[in-house]
């Protein structure tokens, strides 16, 4: 049992084809490279493998007795995606249309909203919609036909609660507490 236990991580290392590795990173790139500025190398490591045992669990859950191997890192990614929609679109971040500046490690470490203000957002609703909306029509479409399920959108979800429930637990930066930022005090102002 020792052994197996890695499994729970280490299938997100493995992919089917060169299609699904291309896809895995398409997304991983603008997602997790933003979530890795802002938590730096081992909690953004220890971020992935959570995200990726989560999307693993949630598969185990609603796939019981199968034995159809799951592998790729979409469980993780999906966790990254979730982990940036909590700062992405915050004022002054990387999705934000009122960006500050242009540098990539300053609109990563802007503060995060609460998760229940990041579910107020328009954008981040929008996101979320179209998101879910992605998942439930490959998952669904393909039982729909009769084909054989080869995406496993259970993981997807698993690994994407997981990043938004989670982020807190792994983020250094302070967050928003709700109230408007103010400029830091200048050495001029103090007399």
């Amino acid at each position: 049992i020792g052994a197996s236990i890695w499994n729970f991580v280490t299938y997100a290392l493995l992919h089917a084809d060169l299609s699904h590795i291309g896809f895995n990173i398409l997304w991983f790139l603008p997602f997790g490279s933003a979530v890795a500025r802002r938590f730096g190398p081992l909690r953004f490591f220890l971020f992935m493998a959570v995200t990726a045992v989560a999307g693993a669990a949630a598969h185990l859950l609603t796939h019981e007795g199968e034995v159809a191997p799951m592998i790729g890192a979409s469980a993780a990614v999906s966790g990254a995606m979730a982990a940036a929609i909590r700062f992405a679109f915050a004022r002054g971040s990387f999705l934000s249309f009122r960006r500050r500046d242009a540098d990539a490690d300053t609109a990563a470490q802007v503060p995060a909203l609460p998760l229940w203000r990041s579910l107020q957002n328009p954008r981040v609703l929008g996101f979320l919609a179209v998101w879910f909306g992605i998942n439930i029509i490959f998952g669904m479409g393909s039982i729909a036909i009769g084909a054989p399920q080869s995406i496993a959108w259970q993981a997807h979800i698993g690994g994407f609660a997981a990043g938004l429930l989670l982020f807190s637990l792994f983020d250094p930066v302070a967050r928003d507490n709700g109230e408007p930022m103010r400029a830091p005090a200048d050495a001029s102002d103090r007399g």
